[in-house]
This record gives structure tokens, sequence and C-alpha cells, in this order.
């Protein structure tokens, strides 16, 4: 019944009510039943508010009155029926109260387990992330002791089916060894590093570590997630490698091609001086003429350029990374930077690393001549012609003296050897493409011509 819906509890409290009264009238004389009213108020306090209730403890007071034996006076009736109506009123009104907070603690109770799924939910849903991370996921204590660290962790250190909890993080990453205990006393740390990393096997490797330590009631803890960076250094360092070395091999060039040049000059006078016949026997002047052979020898052997490295390049996604690169140093020199870009463009054929060492090593050209200057303002344009697409470097730093001496080896005035250029151009045309300069107004120009694929790069 207490479990019944508003209007049945009122129907049956009616009906009670009613019972109670028809009984008292019709069967009882001398035992009055008022006391049986405190039934139905048992069950009108549950669904009804104070007020009402105290209506319907009227009701019941009245029919109580109604029907016993005792005569009715001021003296005696109306204290009687105060008693009546407050014994009425206050169980209904107990039971009200009883009835609120037994809701109230069951909303709270619905609001716990509301919050104790959601908390089950969110910790199943960290357990599975952290799990399925593949980054390793390492929590330590301030002692450097492991708590907790995931599979990707096991597998960066080569554990196997060994636990990693419970060890020193000392004997994996040295660095992260004494950060816990640091923490302590002093800040926290939320950053980035990147520090050696030893396996269960000894090897060694590079990491990029993200952590940060908190605190807890029971000391200092830290979190960190780990990424092996070995791969990425290789990468890195092989590029480097063979960058360097493609730059070695044009430069070794052009120096044979200096040499050849001045021991054809060379051979030309040895000859004109043989024809004299006085030097015909001269051990002096037949020995020179074994070392401008010698060195002819040596200019001549072939350098063959590294095999191709060109593939398709996202210009776009290129350009982005020159701007992160180049930006902070523009800007700390006062160099306005206007990028013009035409949407749309194709993927060219390139060798990546190369084109972004051409792309800076003219920007940082203009750098140089606008580093003086007033207004500087360097503009880097990008269209789509004939089938190609052009890269416009164009400054206001006054131009170029003598373009026709440009893209020469060992120029007199140069920056370092004067190879930056030449350079450039044979990086360019190592993969089909092309660098030359144009003369504008109060400034210079270098457009890079590269081949288009033909093909766009969809972002979604």
């Amino acid at each position: 019944m207490l479990r019944s819906e508003k209007k049945t509890v009122l129907l049956l409290t009616g009906l009670l009510i009613a019972v109670i009264a028809f009984c008292d009238w019709h069967f009882v004389n001398d035992l009055p039943l008022g006391f049986l009213y405190l039934l139905p108020m048992l069950l009108i306090g549950r669904v009804l508010p104070p007020l009402q209730i105290a209506g319907v403890a009227a009701i019941c007071t009245f029919l109580t009155e109604i029907f016993d034996v005792f005569a009715w006076n001021a003296t005696t009736g109306l204290p009687r029926d105060v008693l009546y109506f407050a014994a009425f009123f206050l169980v209904g009104l107990f039971i009200h109260e009883v009835n609120r907070n037994r809701l109230i603690v069951i909303e709270h109770l619905h609001e716990i387990e509301q919050q104790r799924d959601a908390r089950h939910e969110a910790e199943e849903q960290l357990r599975v992330l952290i799990e399925s991370s593949p980054a390793a996921i390492i929590m330590a204590d301030a002692d450097g002791r492991v708590l907790m660290a995931n599979d990707a962790a096991h597998r960066m250190l080569a554990l196997g089916s060994t636990p990693l909890a419970g060890r020193s993080i000392q004997r994996y990453f040295p660095a992260l060894s004494r950060l816990p205990r640091y923490g302590a006393n002093q800040q926290l740390f939320r950053t980035v590093m990147q520090s050696r990393g030893e396996r269960e096997d000894g090897e060694v490797f590079l990491a990029d570590i993200c952590f940060s330590t908190y605190r807890t009631d029971t000391g200092t803890r830290l979190a960190a997630m780990i990424l092996d960076a070995s791969e990425e250094l290789r990468t890195r360092e092989e590029t480097g490698l063979r960058q360097m070395m493609s730059g070695l091999r044009i430069a070794v060039a052009a120096v044979s091609h200096e040499i050849r040049n001045v021991c054809g000059a060379i051979a030309v006078v040895h000859q004109n001086l043989s024809r004299s016949g006085g030097m015909a026997q001269n051990k002096d002047f037949e020995a020179l003429g074994n070392l401008v052979l010698a060195l002819e020898r040596i200019a001549a052997v072939d350098l063959q350029q590294s095999p191709d490295h060109a593939t398709e390049v996202d210009l776009i996604s290129l350009l982005d990374d020159l701007r992160i690169v180049i930006s902070p140093s523009l800007h700390d020199d006062a160099i306005e930077c206007n990028w013009i870009v035409e949407p749309d463009l194709p993927l060219v054929w390139a060798d990546r690393a190369s084109l972004m060492q051409v792309f800076l090593n003219l920007t940082s050209n203009s750098h140089r001549a606008l580093s003086l200057g007033e207004g500087k303002a360097l503009s880097i344009s990008v269209r789509t012609e004939h089938g190609c697409v052009l890269v416009e470097f164009a400054d206001n730093g006054g131009g170029v003296k003598h373009p026709e001496k440009l893209f020469h080896p060992f120029q007199n005035g140069a920056q370092n050897t004067g190879l930056g250029l030449y350079l450039s151009r044979a990086l360019m045309r190592s993969f089909g493409g092309e660098l030359r300069y144009r003369t504008i107004s109060g400034g210079a120009s270098f457009i890079v011509q590269l081949s288009s694929t033909g093909r766009i790069e969809k972002y979604s």
C-alpha cells in the first residue's frame, strides 16, 4: 500500500474513514473508535502536503466528536477536539516527513549509484585507453618505484612477461629517477624532455618523455608518457648524411670544374713552351707536364649524383613547416612576410628535405639582404603555370649587383664559400626542378619551379 499511486491511496483512505465512521455510529455504543482514524492518517501523510493533511485531520476530528458518547461543551469538548486534531495531524505530518526523508535518501542513493557507475565507466575507459595506447605509460612513487605500467611500456623495455611494477625506474630511465623526490619539496613538474633509455637486455634507445609530478596523501607521484624516438633519430641522421653527401658531391664537382679550367690553361702554356725546343730536355719542365696530367685525371673523376629520391610532396604542408621555422626570426627583425598561396595546389615531384633546404637558403638570403633596410618586406607566393608549380621569394632588399654571377661557385664577396645558390640550383635540378633569378624594382626575386604530379591532396 505504501508503494501505491496517490489516487489509490486517497481512495483507500476515504474508504477506511467511511468504514470507521460507520462502525463508530452503528455498532459501538460505549467504546469510542476515534483512535482508529490514526490508520487513515498514516496513509494520507505519504501523499498529501501538510496543509491538506490538516484538512483531513479536521474531518477525522469532526467525525470522532460526532460519534463518541461524550457530551460536548466549551469546557471539555474544545480541549478534547484540540487533542484529537493534534494527534491526527501530527501522525500525518510525521509520516509526511518520514516519507519525504525516504525519498531524499532514495534520490541520494540513486545519485550515488549513478556516480559509481559513471566512475566505473570512466575507470574502464581510462584503463582501456592506457592499455591500448601505443605510447608507454608509467606511474612511479617518490622513491622511483614503478606503480603501474601498460603493455606498451613492457614492450618498449623488452620485459616480456616480467612485470615492471615494483622495479626502480632509474634502471630504465635514469633522468626520471630523482624527479618525484625533488618535486616533494619544490615545484611540481609538467614538461617534455628527451633522454636516454635502456631496455632490459641493455640496448640503449632515445626516448621522448612527457611527464608530470603530482602530490597525493602518500607522497609525490610521477606520471610519464614515453615514445621511442630511435627510429626518428636514425631517419634524421640518415637524411642529414644523404644531404651532406649530395652537397659534397656537388661541391667537389664544382671544384673539379675549376681545376679542369686551370689545368686546361696550364696545358696550353705547357704545349706552347714545348714547341720552342729549349725546354724539351728539361726534367723540371717534364715533371710539370706530368703534374698537369695528374690533376686533369683527378678533376676528370666522374662524380655521379646519388640515386633520385624524388617523390610526391605536399607543397602546402611543406610551406606550413617553412612558416613555422622562419616566422620567429623574421618577427624579431621586424620583417613583414606576406604569403600568397593559390588554393588547390597539386602535389609536386621533389625530395622533401632538399626542397626545404632550398627554401631555407632563399629565405635566409632575403633575411640578410633585409637586415639593414627600412620597411622590410618578404613575399612568398605560390601559383601554377603551364603544368608547373612556381614558388617565388621576392624581397625589397635592394637587389643583386651582378645577377649574371649568381649561380657560380666561389664568388668574390659571397657569404662563406659562395656555394649556397649554386648548390640550391643543383639540388633543384637533381629532381627535375629549376631555380632562376628575376630582377624586380628595388629588390630581388627567386623563382623555384617544380614539376606537378597533377594530383591534388584532399584534406578531411
